[in-house]
């Protein structure tokens, strides 16, 4: 069975410090082969405490979009985890550049411990266990950043994390299965990151399959994400569905 579980749904700084959401990030479990993006604050609480329980284990590899603390702050614990204390050898590290050169958040210490450290990057493709993913632009963030394309045997994911808006983004996430994170409710050009109005744009020109908002900013919280989900379905004739902290889906099921 393949799914997507949302381990947290928070996004920004101050839901996060608040945990007015969680913090946990995203697990994908995709032709035998599991993935964790993004693991902020808090992701190895929520894998033990999600139902059923989730081994950290069981992970083939981990994927930070960015490096930001909401994204990326647990990721040497997950490795740690993943790795059985490092007694286990295994598993691969993604992430861009700057997460590993630059003021890295990766520490070396914890990079011995996985079998490999690939650095993404603009029109990347990776392959992992049974699927393939790319990273197909670099976002507009305050660092560098990138979105991901899933592709396996029969299910095909587009994950836009955070960015601001630019001409032909939507180009570049075609997955039956679109995956926004939605901080803003309403644009405020400073902030680098997508508001409701960008995401009705995206969603109309792909018509995915389905859409799934998440990464919810203090706006959108206020604005009932579960309320602006189904505004948009109205708008743009996809169903739309606000996520919620341990929500799963079912790849499989979502088709019928």
């Amino acid at each position: 069975m393949s799914w997507i579980k949302f381990l947290g749904t928070s996004g920004g700084r101050f839901v996060l410090i608040n945990q007015l959401r969680k913090t946990g990030g995203t697990w994908l479990n995709l032709d035998d082969t599991s993935l964790l993006i993004d693991p902020g604050p808090g992701t190895l609480i929520r894998c033990h405490k999600s139902r059923p329980k989730l081994n950290p284990r069981n992970i083939n590899g981990i994927i930070l979009t960015h490096k930001h603390l909401d994204h990326s702050n647990d990721v040497n614990l997950m490795i740690e985890a993943m790795t059985n204390g490092g007694w286990d050898k295994k598993g691969v590290l993604f992430a861009p550049s700057d997460a590993l050169d630059d003021d890295p958040v990766v520490l070396h210490h914890f990079r011995k411990k996985v079998d490999k450290v690939i650095k993404l990057e603009k029109n990347g493709e990776y392959n992992i266990g049974n699927i393939c993913f790319k990273t197909p632009v670099k976002h507009i963030h305050g660092v560098e950043t990138y979105g991901l394309n899933f592709f396996s045997k029969n299910n095909t994911i587009s994950i836009i994390s955070d960015t601001k808006y630019f001409e032909g983004l939507e180009d570049f996430y075609k997955g039956d299965v679109l995956i926004i994170n939605l901080v803003m409710h309403k644009r405020k050009d400073h902030i680098l990151h997508l508001d409701v109005l960008d995401a009705e744009k995206i969603i109309s020109a792909n018509k995915p399959k389905i859409c799934i908002i998440t990464h919810f900013g203090m706006t959108m919280v206020k604005a009932k994400p579960w309320e602006v989900a189904e505004k948009l379905s109205k708008t743009t004739g996809v169903k739309v569905v606000a996520a919620s902290d341990g929500m799963q889906i079912d790849l499989d099921e979502y088709k019928k």
